[in-house]
């Protein structure tokens, strides 16, 4: 059953004035206050985001684009300024070649003592940075590691530039204020297919500095991450978390029902990946990962923002991502059910996050403040510069997605990452829509309007990211979901319940529920779309379809207490011009990939007989 309210405008008035973040007073009285930050960004010390044109956006600049400062874009040069600051940044560079190519532009004297090092710099002087981007690439996606090239991973050179990062990360905090998080990528490749994490801590400079990121280099197993970061978090006294990103392009090994060496998924994997994992990132510039046309045909908003383009340089090798249930969230969400329900324990019970994965050093997520992917794609004339090869993504494909959001008690870097570690976060892919979820089995009609709403969510029931299991007799897990939308984007469209569960045989199962909807529609399986209100010729849209809140409460009408499920909520705006729309106006072209229909996906909440 559903039932569907529009907040007052009072709530609304409540949910953009108060608190620290922005939708921060979303609940009045809350403990907690909603937190927007991005996770995933690379600066001029990512070796690619140099070699693609990155020379001037480092840490610092990163940091102050973040904090609402204009800076200079290290593509068009032109002053460029976030619309909303953020509340958190993790500069999360490679760590393969962190800084190196930045070092031996900049001709770096550690670099130099190196016979690679010079030939690079010679060829760097000479103009051919994309000579050394494609050695190094095709390194990277090599089995074998070319022994000179180890002459660039010296441990004195690594800590050098490791340490300057951190620095950075540890002058641009101001607790309370502003949150940095020291971070890198751990960026492994096997087959082409992308493995890629974001390792992050909450710890200060003193003790980051006592260790080198972690690198691909190492090992491309994330078996061997987790031990890494298991034996450095006890031997410092500090906590890590990893988070995968671009799943959709991972050929199905990002959640695999096999570890790295092709054996079956057992207890105790599912519960060291659940340690050191307990997010993945949702949506982001290459993509999103939520789910596929071809994997949920009844859904009829499965398709948003797909991203085809493998990371895959080698020759002579398939260059478009297979589609497969390893490779979407919402698939490894029902995998884990079967994992679980085979061994007691749940590899893929994650939480939901949106990042950039910007290479510019700007953490930019609008659609009409989108500054690319790489520092040429930031004007519009240089979105035709083709990537790696004549089947590669241009500028055109990317996605200006998308951010983290996190529910905390304060801007610091502990309690944000204890927000990371409970799951009390939730991904859009841009827009900052204010998102509380609870379920429970004593929720009410009613409850989806209370005005402590939080209060009432946390006395009832739980929060996103969290887990119910013996289910009363006679009863069904009913949830409270309320929404506002960004005060300076779109009017909501609707909300929506996203199950999953195994059915009597053990197969996995989904559906999606609509539980809100916006201008006094019924609330049915099936409901018509609202009108578009994209003018296509000017690149505007106009907020006089959809509502500025919605909010629901929502019982399973089939739930069985013997089968495993999880729900998370889906929020959509109304459809809204995509940037590609912009850009091809600016230049007098015909737009293309025209519309697109923000959204956000909470955390979910999971079922456990």
């Amino acid at each position: 059953m559903s039932v569907s309210k529009r907040l007052t405008p009072s709530v609304l008035a409540v949910a953009i004035g108060l608190g620290v973040g922005l939708n921060a007073g979303l609940v009045e009285a809350a403990e907690k206050q909603l937190y927007w930050g991005d996770t995933h960004l690379h600066s001029s010390y990512s070796f690619d985001a140099f070699l693609f044109g990155n020379r001037s956006a480092d840490p610092d600049t990163a940091y102050r684009y973040a904090k609402g400062y204009p800076v200079i874009h290290p593509g068009h040069r032109g002053r460029v300024q976030i619309d909303t600051p953020l509340d958190f940044l993790v500069v999360s560079d490679h760590a393969e070649l962190m800084g190196v190519v930045r070092g031996l532009a900049r001709g770096n004297k550690l670099l130099a003592e190196y016979p690679i090092g010079r030939k690079f710099m010679g060829w760097m002087q000479q103009g051919q940075a994309g000579k050394v981007f494609s050695t190094l690439v095709a390194n990277a996606n090599s089995d074998q590691r070319a022994p000179e090239l180890l002459q660039l991973l010296d441990p004195k050179v690594r800590k050098s530039m490791w340490a300057e990062i951190v620095d950075a990360t540890e002058r641009n905090y101001e607790p309370g204020k502003f949150t940095t998080l020291v971070g890198w990528e751990w960026s492994a490749m096997n087959n082409g297919a992308n493995l890629h994490r974001i390792v992050l801590t909450a710890t200060g400079a003193d003790k980051a500095k006592q260790f080198i990121p972690y690198s691909s280099n190492e090992s491309w197993k994330a078996e061997d991450l987790w031990q890494w970061m298991g034996e450095t978090s006890q031997r410092l006294g500090i906590d890590m978390i990893s988070i995968p990103h671009n799943a959709n392009i991972s050929k199905g090994e990002m959640f695999n029902n096999v570890d790295s060496d092709g054996r079956p998924l057992t207890a105790d994997y599912a519960r060291t990946r659940m340690r050191w994992e307990p997010v993945v990132e949702m949506t982001q510039i290459k993509g999103d990962s939520e789910t596929h046309p071809l994997l949920s045909p009844n859904d009829e908003f499965a398709e948003f923002e797909t991203y085809r383009f493998l990371i895959d340089t080698r020759p002579d090798t398939e260059k478009i991502a297979p589609v497969n249930d390893g490779s979407y969230i919402r698939s490894a969400l029902k995998r884990g059910l079967s994992v679980e329900q085979q061994t007691g324990a749940n590899p893929y019970k994650f939480g939901l996050i949106g990042a950039t994965d910007s290479h510019t050093g700007l953490a930019s997520a609008e659609e009409t403040n989108f500054h690319g992917k790489m520092a040429g794609d930031g004007s519009p004339g240089g979105k035709d510069g083709k990537r790696i090869g004549a089947e590669g993504p241009t500028g055109w494909d990317m996605s200006a997605s998308g951010l983290a959001a996190v529910w905390a008690e304060e801007n610091t870097r502990e309690a944000i990452m204890a927000a990371f570690k409970r799951r009390e976060v939730y991904a859009t892919s841009g827009p900052r829509i204010g998102v509380q979820m609870f379920g429970g089995w004593q929720f009410k009609n009613k409850d989806a309007s209370a005005k402590r709403f939080a209060k009432l969510g946390n006395k009832k029931g739980v929060p996103m990211g969290s887990d119910l299991s013996a289910a009363p007799k006679g009863k069904a897990p009913g949830f409270i979901v309320r929404a506002v939308k960004d005060p300076t984007s779109a009017n909501l469209d609707r909300i929506q319940i996203v199950k999953g569960w195994l059915d009597a045989d053990g197969v996995p199962q989904e559906k999606v529920y609509n539980i809100a909807a916006s201008d006094k529609r019924k609330v049915e399986p099936k409901m018509a779309a609202l009108q578009s209100t994209v003018d296509l010729a000017k690149g505007s849209y106009r907020n006089s379809v959809g509502d500025a809140e919605l909010a629901a409460y929502w019982q399973d009408p089939a739930f069985d207490p013997a089968q495993r499920a999880f729900y998370y909520a889906r929020v959509l705006e109304i459809k809204t011009p995509r940037h590609t729309v912009l850009d091809r106006i600016a230049l007098g072209q015909e737009p293309k990939l025209t519309i697109v229909q923000e959204r956000a996906y909470t955390s979910p909440i999971w079922y456990t007989p």
